[in-house]
């Protein structure tokens, strides 16, 4: 059986998030508005192919570095490893399929913080229909595509990781950490990984399966808490002057 995450919206935990926290560096993929990375007061590095931004993202941020690109491309230009960046947080929501989703975990991962923590939307669907891969025939509603392929993934082949899943609406918030940037386990795989896992619906691999490999942690409580799982990636505000960048 399905099931739905009830929790609260997830652009009100990431705002909730940014407010209680500063991070060094902060990057998000697939940001489209610019709504999610607005509230943000760190360091932020934004990428995604079609900017429609009509509000001011910029905000109390010391610094905004915008990339109109794909993440693949994002990642090859060699800007976080010429700057010398190690990200403390990172929002993944870009293209919602599996290979996508795990070269952009794979590339983001090898420029973070080892205490940092990466979050992966999308990947607790709620109904069969919003996980194809069928891209002339997307549902009218939420679309998840497989990206729910993460979860085993991440368990089977990072077992060292630690996957907390934020039953954040509508369709949950993914929260790994326990990072190593100098694996290269996914990388070496990565053709093995997508082989694997290409023919496989949520059906064929079994929703009840799925569902009980995790259980959903209470985001609202996470918030009341102190926000435990990002505070040990926290950065006090002197921390975050402007610095220069190469492009």
């Amino acid at each position: 059986m399905f099931l739905k995450p009830s929790g609260m919206p997830y652009h009100r935990f990431l705002r909730l998030l940014h407010q209680a926290c500063l991070f060094d560096w902060y990057l998000e993929i697939g940001c489209r508005s610019g709504e999610s990375f607005a509230p943000v007061r760190s360091r932020t590095i934004a990428v995604d192919p079609f900017f429609r931004a009509e509000i001011n993202i910029i905000g109390k941020k010391p610094a905004l570095h915008v990339f109109q690109a794909t993440s693949d491309d994002f990642f090859a230009s060699g800007f976080l490893a010429r700057n010398d960046i190690r990200l403390g947080l990172a929002f993944l929501d870009g293209m919602h399929l599996v290979e996508f989703l795990l070269r952009d975990f794979m590339n983001t991962e090898a420029a973070m913080d080892p205490k940092g923590v990466i979050m992966l939307h999308d990947c607790v669907p709620y109904g069969p229909s919003m996980t194809t891969r069928d891209l002339a025939n997307l549902p009218k509603g939420a679309w998840t595509g497989d990206v729910w392929k993460l979860i085993p993934i991440l368990q089977r082949w990072r077992p060292e990781l630690t996957v907390t899943v934020l039953d954040c609406r509508s369709t949950g918030l993914v929260c790994v950490t326990g990072l190593d940037p100098e694996s290269r386990v996914l990388g070496q795989n990565y053709d093995r990984i997508v082989a694997e896992f290409a023919g496989i619906d949520l059906e064929g691999f079994g929703v009840e399966r799925f569902f009980g490999s995790f259980q959903m942690v209470s985001a609202r409580t996470e918030r009341h808490a102190g926000f435990p799982l990002f505070r040990h990636a926290a950065v006090e505000a002197a921390a975050l002057e402007p610095v220069p960048v190469t492009p």
